[in-house]
Formats: structure tokens, C-alpha cells, sequence
């Protein structure tokens, strides 16, 4: 009896720019271009998930910046592109590119938060070499407080940018790139009809060709948009996320208009109706808007908080398990802090600095220790009645004297006040009655 065994291809081809997450469902992920914030999603962003930034600081961009790395990893790897806005050519023009590889270099002077974060890129670099304290150390891992990126350097899944390169005009006017724009001359509202336009562009792509499509609004809720209603935009969320689940192989990234980002705009629970519209929602919350927290912790620029995780397939998100900056395979979650540098945009734990500087001798107290001390000092001012004072003559006067260098001669004088009679604390106690009695008398008895 001869035996049948269907002949298949023992290795599956995985899309451009992904790789398969570990877990009971193979899901494919693509990186979103920043190392730190694919180690939070989890180990990337799946395919047929979509990912929200809110930045509600009005004087930065830090919303933005995420999206130019989701559109330069795209472009860098082959994947194509669809930007929705009225300029996304000039908008993708700005876009950082990969250090030595056709990019423009950008002239900028230097300062001296430039020549701090190249220190730091330094040690970063070389995290590797010994520790030169005791031999019982070398085993021991350095503390870091970011996943490193030096690893993914030459893989296709997420590539290293540098802030001060751009990306070179050849790569903006190809093929890859589609603009789709927001305004138009109809009395239609943008949200409905860019919703047409996505499922149109969707559909005109190839499933066999393993090749996923990248879909990116970098201003939702702009003027460009028009008067965007809290119902509406609602309407728009939810029905983009499902367009994007029933084609496996495109993935959303969307940032909000600052003014959109906050409670005081879609009412109370605003925050959390946006992250149960989306897969995954991050929040960064710039310092700029307390400058005591920028003096709390000068080597961040925010706090990232999450408020919903992709988790396709699966109950519990992947990045429970295999994301190292949240930290949940020890006691609790930790703490998430960005900070923009001169070359690149990181994702770590919040922590505080080192008290008088690593490098470098401090004459003076640093400014976490002054705020620190301020706020102390402000909080322990107690009030002592004048009742509770002591007089100052039942103090010991003293005067040291100090003549030439050989010679201290210290002269102590004390005045002794005298002695005030406190009443006794216990009274005296009165002795005990005795009673007597006569043995030959019984009836008698003396006191």
C-alpha cells in the first residue's frame, strides 16, 4: 500500500518589511520605523491593525514625527505609501532618511544639547566594552533604559533614520508614494469621501503580491478638514478600522490635530472613546506645559501614556509578553518617558538623573536637587506659638575668638538662671490607719 504526502513549500515568504510574531496565530508585523515604539506595540504593528498618536501640545510636532518614520520605513523598505493630505509631497520631502544612502544632509549649528546627545549616542555605541570597577561586574548587564537598535541595522524590518539626513527626491516622486487630497470643490464631507477613496485604493492592489500598503494621515481634524464633529469623527474611526480589517495586508497610522486630543473638545471620556476606536493609542504629553516638570526631569521631553494595545486574533496584546520597556514580566508596569534628540526620537523608562552629573564636576546643585528642595522646604515650614518658646536668657551665650594662625582662644560665659520650684508631681501619701485589738479584751480595740 503506497503512501500519498502532499508536496508544499517548506518555507513561506513573508511580505516585504515584516516578520511573523510569535504566538498560537501567526500575525505579520511591520515596524513603525522607531525601535522603542515597536517594542511597546509588541514587537511591531500587525498587519490589519491601525495605530493613533495624540499629541495635544500645540507647540511641537512630536505627532507628526511619528508619522514621517511610519512613512520613511515604508518607502525604505518597497512598501507602498498612501498619504491623505493637501500637501503630502512637501510633507513627505521632510521626511528623515537613512544616514550615507543618497540623503540630503541638512546644515544646522550645532549647540550644546547637540554635543550631549552625541555623548550619548557614544555610549550607547559602546555598551558592549568591560566594565573597568571590579572583575565580580563584568557579567553584569549595563542598566538601559531604551531597546537598543544597533541589532536591527542591517534587517529590512526596521530601518535606523537620522533626524538631520531627508530623504532624496527620486524616492518622493516614485511610484510608491500615492497622495490622496483632502479638499475638494464638492459640498460632500471630507470623512465620507476619503473613506470611498481608501476602499477603492485597497482594492485596486494585488493580494498575491505580498506586498502591504501603508496608510497615513498625519493631521486629522486639521482646517483642512473642515469643522470636524466629535460624531463624526467617531463615524470615521470606526469605519476606517474595519476597512483596514478586511484587507490583510495594509496597516493605518493616524495623528490628531492638537486641539482634538483633549477632554475640552469631545466632552468627558474623550481620551478613551479614541482608544476603543482604534487598535492601538498612544499618547505623548510634552513638558512644555509645566515647566516644573521640565526642571524635574531635564532629559525628557514627556510622558507617553497607552491607553489601548493591538491585539489581533487574541484576547491578551502580545506586548504583555514580549515588550521589555513596559516591563509587566517583573512586579509592575514602569513608567514611559520620550525624548527627542539631535538624530533620533526614543521611547524609554522615566527615571531620574544622576544627582551632580556623570561627566563632569558640578559646583553646583543640580536642578532636580534644587526643585526637590524647594518644594521640601515649602511643605515643612511649621508655626511655633510664642507660648512654646523658650526665652532666650535661659540659653547658654557663647564667643569663640579666633587670634593668629597658632593661637584659638574660646571664651564661654553661661548664666544660670535660677531655679524655678515646680510643684511636686505626686502628693504625699498619707499613712495607713491601724487597728489594735486587746487579746484579754476582745470588745476593746485601739486606733
Amino acid at each position: 500500500m503506497s503512501s500519498f504526502k502532499r508536496k508544499t513549500s517548506s518555507h513561506v515568504t513573508n511580505p516585504i518589511g515584516t516578520r511573523v510574531i510569535p504566538g498560537p496565530v501567526s500575525t505579520f508585523i511591520t515596524s513603525s520605523g522607531v525601535p522603542s515604539l515597536d517594542d511597546i506595540l509588541g514587537g511591531g504593528l500587525p498587519l490589519t491593525c491601525s495605530l493613533l498618536v495624540l499629541a495635544s501640545d500645540l507647540h511641537t510636532a512630536y505627532g507628526e514625527l511619528i508619522q514621517k518614520y511610519f512613512i520613511a520605513q515604508g518607502l525604505a523598505c518597497g512598501q507602498t505609501v498612501c498619504v491623505l493630505d493637501d500637501d503630502a509631497q512637501q510633507f513627505v520631502s521632510e521626511c528623515m532618511w537613512m544616514p550615507g544612502q543618497g540623503a540630503q544632509v541638512q546644515n544646522f549649528v550645532p549647540s550644546t544639547n547637540d554635543h550631549i546627545d552625541d555623548e550619548e549616542d557614544e555610549s550607547s555605541k559602546s555598551h558592549d566594552a568591560k566594565i573597568k570597577i571590579a572583575w565580580r561586574y563584568e557579567q553584569m548587564k549595563q542598566f538601559q533604559t531604551t531597546v537598543s537598535s544597533a541589532s536591527q541595522s542591517n534587517e529590512d524590518f526596521c530601518k535606523v533614520f537620522d533626524l538631520t539626513s531627508r530623504i532624496p527626491s527620486d524616492i518622493v516622486n516614485s511610484s510608491q508614494l500615492v497622495s490622496v487630497n483632502v479638499t475638494t470643490n464638492t459640498d460632500e464631507l471630507p470623512t465620507r469621501r476619503l473613506l470611498r477613496s481608501i476602499e477603492e485604493i485597497l482594492k485596486q492592489e494585488d493580494p498575491t503580491s505580498y506586498k502591504p500598503i501603508r496608510i497615513c494621515i498625519p493631521t486629522l481634524g486639521s482646517p483642512q478638514w473642515g469643522d470636524v464633529q466629535p460624531q463624526e469623527l467617531c463615524y470615521f474611526l470606526h469605519t476606517l478600522r474595519s476597512i483596514i480589517r478586511r484587507h490583510p495586508h495594509a496597516c493605518l497610522s493616524i495623528s490628531l490635530a492638537p486641539h482634538l486630543c483633549t477632554d475640552a473638545w469631545g466632552g468627558p471620556g474623550w481620551t478613551q472613546k479614541l482608544g476603543w476606536l482604534s487598535d492601538a493609542c498612544v499618547s505623548l504629553t510634552a513638558f512644555t506645559t509645566n515647566p516644573s516638570l521640565s526642571a524635574l526631569f531635564p532629559s525628557h521631553h514627556g510622558f507617553v501614556h497607552i491607553h489601548s494595545l493591538p491585539a489581533p486574533h487574541t484576547l491578551l496584546s502580545p506586548s504583555d509578553k514580549f515588550s521589555s520597556l513596559r516591563g509587566l514580566s517583573s512586579s509592575g508596569e514602569n513608567n514611559l518617558a520620550f525624548k527627542c534628540m539631535r538624530k533620533r526620537l526614543i521611547f524609554e523608562t522615566l527615571h531620574l538623573d544622576v544627582e551632580g552629573g556623570v561627566g563632569e564636576r558640578r559646583t553646583t546643585p543640580s536642578t532636580t536637587a534644587t526643585v526637590i528642595e524647594e518644594s521640601t522646604h515649602a511643605q515643612h515650614q511649621h508655626f511655633h506659638p510664642p507660648g512654646n518658646s523658650i526665652p532666650s536668657e535661659a540659653l547658654a551665650k557663647v564667643e569663640v575668638q579666633l587670634e593668629g594662625v597658632r593661637e584659638q582662644e574660646t571664651k564661654v560665659e553661661v548664666q544660670e538662671q535660677p531655679a524655678v520650684p515646680r510643684p511636686s508631681a505626686f502628693k504625699k501619701a498619707k499613712p495607713k490607719k491601724k487597728v489594735a485589738f486587746h487579746s484579754d479584751r476582745p470588745d476593746l480595740y485601739d486606733f
